[in-house]
């Protein structure tokens, strides 16, 4: 569910974004309006967020179809994928504003994919090396895949509060380091 909701609020964010803001020069026109550029990027990670949750939606409602919904706790997982949208959406945004080109987006998605593979998505974080374990533990989705786990399994900490503490601060200053960037990029 942590790695849906990151890849659908990456997709959203890079690739729509990246197309607004270069080929159809969107906020270009934005800037006419008393909007800002803290406007758009907070509007763009709302949208992102949108794509995001749907998958996520969409992935609880199956697990619990399947009978997969140990506990229930499980009806925070939504809202823990939506702090996992949230953040890669923020930064999403904020790697939109240092591409140039699509051959870059490939760069966002070299990110992606190993973060998909290696963040205890598939393997708990146990089958790993211990000094890869302590990578593993600095990386987004690792948080977001810890928290929609503890959750849908009834395992619930207050170590998830740092997990949500994580996300949130990314999510946040991928927000204002893009505005800042769409403000220098399309003002200058």
């Amino acid at each position: 569910m942590a790695s849906s909701a990151m890849n659908g609020a990456v997709n959203e964010s890079v690739f729509n974004m990246f197309y607004k803001l270069h080929y159809a020069k969107l906020y270009d026109a934005v800037l006419s309006t008393p909007l800002t550029m803290l406007d758009v990027a907070f509007g763009e990670v709302l949208w992102a967020l949108m794509r995001g949750v749907s998958y996520a939606v969409g992935f609880i409602l199956v697990m619990a179809a399947l009978g997969m919904v140990l506990s229930p706790w499980a009806v925070l997982a939504v809202p823990a994928a939506l702090l996992v949208s949230l953040a890669f959406a923020g930064a999403g945004i904020t790697a939109v504003t240092y591409v140039r080109s699509w051959n870059g987006i490939a760069g966002v998605q070299i990110i992606v994919l190993p973060l998909f593979l290696l963040s205890a998505t598939f393997y708990p974080l146990s089958a790993y090396a211990p000094p890869f374990r302590a990578l593993l533990q600095v990386t987004p989705l690792y948080h977001g895949v810890h928290m929609v786990r503890g959750l849908t399994t009834g395992h619930v900490g207050l170590d998830m509060l740092f997990d949500v503490a994580y996300l949130v601060a990314m999510g946040a200053g991928g927000v204002l380091i893009a505005s800042r960037r769409l403000t220098r990029l399309l003002l200058s």
